[in-house]
């Protein structure tokens, strides 16, 4: 029984907060929506803006849960600007809460509307949330040979045409670094040994077609790129060997005592053009995570693990930026569904509009 109450008290720690993300996912989609079809005489960029409040709203609600609730302690190194800029932030990638980590420091920069991911093709098929990522400025590219260079420079020129405010988030590893999977790991070496590039311990072997695609066609609209390097405790097994970095899950659960976020501030002109340079300048800021993640988890002097070299500062979010969102969407979700046409849209947004979206995504890019 006393196990049974531990299960059960687990599972609530992930299930609350995972209701109500995903609850007030057709209400956000419905207000969204309704604005859609209200802006659509006016010009792209009264639309984007609307949309970039609704988009912080939400997103504020999604931290209130991975900051506020889970109580984890958000560690920064290297300088971020207190202000907003149009940037393409560039991390390793290692779990689904890489997601999370641009918005918690988009949100310190009142930047968390601005967020926007370039995405595996299949993310595309995502209930509601697959069609709005594409709406909100996302970019869904394919893998190798199927990458399609001229659709990602068309979407980014359609979203500096209309003066979108752009965070642009990038894994240019193009999956996770999982250690439960050496073989991808080895097959990312030998690839870096085959081109003469330096082998990583911690970090794949980027790719640089998506880097290169995003800086090359919006070089005049950026301010900067962000180089980040994130690292989670509590992912070193007891001996010693690199463990697998949090699932949304086991974050939620408040299994993640500490999340380090190292950030470099890369201005335009220190990074080269040409795609073949660019592809080597991209490989060596790898090579700087590495030996950075390689202090982090592999340092002789035990006193020297578990941070990243240099000043930090503990950044604590205020509920002042998260919680009124979920008061908002909680409180407008939950007046749907007191009455019974309430439900009934409630009910027809997510069947209808999983359905649109996808019919939407597999007709338009």
């Amino acid at each position: 029984m006393l196990l049974s109450l531990v299960l059960h008290t687990y599972s609530m720690r992930y299930f609350l907060p995972a209701a109500v993300m995903m609850g007030t996912a057709p209400t956000y989609v419905l207000a969204w929506g309704a604005w859609r079809l209200l802006s659509a005489l006016l010009p792209a960029r009264f639309y984007r803006e609307v949309d970039d409040r609704l988009y912080t709203i939400y997103q504020s609600m999604v931290l209130f849960f991975f900051e506020n609730y889970t109580g984890v302690q958000v560690i920064i190194y290297g300088d971020l600007p207190k202000n907003k800029e149009n940037v393409i932030y560039l991390s390793n990638h290692q779990c689904t809460v890489d997601w999370i980590i641009a918005d918690m420091l988009a949100i310190r920069q009142n930047a968390l509307g601005h967020v926007r991911y370039v995405l595996k093709d299949g993310l595309k098929w995502l209930p509601l949330y697959g069609w709005y990522f594409s709406q909100h400025g996302g970019v869904y590219v394919k893998r190798s040979a199927k990458f399609n260079e001229k659709e990602m420079r068309e979407k980014l020129r359609t979203q500096m045409k209309a003066e979108t405010s752009m965070y642009l988030v990038i894994f240019p590893e193009g999956t996770r670094y999982n250690p439960e999977i050496p073989k991808v790991i080895a097959d990312s070496q030998s690839f870096a040994e085959k081109e003469g590039l330096a082998i990583l311990k911690h970090v794949l072997t980027p790719r640089v077609k998506a880097t290169h695609v995003a800086i090359d066609t919006m070089k005049d609209y950026l301010d900067a790129v962000y180089d980040v390097t994130v690292a989670y405790e509590g992912t070193v097994d007891h001996k010693g060997q690199r463990k697998l970095a949090p699932s949304m899950t086991e974050f939620l659960c408040k299994e993640c005592p500490r999340v380090h976020i190292f950030i470099d501030r890369i201005e335009l002109k220190d990074i080269p053009e040409e795609q073949m340079y660019m592809r080597r300048w991209l490989h060596e800021r790898f090579e700087i995570k590495d030996k950075l993640l390689i202090e982090f988890y592999d340092a002789k002097d035990s006193k020297r693990r578990n941070k990243f070299p240099g000043k930090s500062v503990h950044s604590k979010l205020s509920l002042k930026k998260t919680l009124p969102s979920l008061l908002f969407l909680g409180g407008l979700t939950a007046s749907m569904l007191l009455t019974e046409s309430g439900r009934k849209l409630y009910v027809k947004t997510w069947i209808y509009g999983t359905l649109i979206g996808c019919l939407w995504v597999s007709i338009k890019p």
